[in-house]
C-alpha cells in the first residue's frame, strides 16, 4: 500500500480518468453497434439519421482521446460507404410492379 501523498493522489486521479474513459468508450461502442444494426436491417432513412449522430460521437471521442484521429476517419469512411450502399440497393417490391 502506498504511503506517499503524491502516489495516493495519482491513484485517485487515475480512478477518476478511468471512469470517464470507460463512459466515453461505452458511448462510442453503443452508437456504432446501433448504426451497424440499422445497416444490417436495411433501414436506409434511420441509418442516415444514425450516421449523423454516430459521426458526432466519433468526433467527440477523438477530442477526448478515446480513439486516434486516423482511426476515426477510417471508421467514418467505412460507415458512410455502408449507408450509401443501402441507397443503391433496389427494393424487392419495386421490381415486381
Amino acid at each position: 500500500m502506498p504511503k506517499h501523498k503524491t502516489v495516493l493522489k495519482r491513484q485517485r486521479q487515475n480512478l477518476r480518468r478511468r471512469m470517464i474513459n470507460k463512459t466515453n468508450r461505452t458511448r462510442l461502442r453503443s452508437q456504432l453497434k446501433n448504426l451497424r444494426a440499422l445497416i444490417a436491417s436495411g433501414a436506409e432513412e434511420e441509418a442516415r439519421q444514425a450516421l449523423t449522430a454516430t459521426i458526432a460521437v466519433i468526433d467527440k471521442s477523438v477530442t477526448k482521446g478515446v480513439i486516434h484521429k486516423n482511426a476515426a476517419a477510417r471508421l467514418k469512411s467505412i460507415l458512410t460507404r455502408q449507408v450509401n450502399a443501402l441507397a443503391s440497393k433496389v427494393p424487392a417490391s419495386a421490381d415486381s410492379s
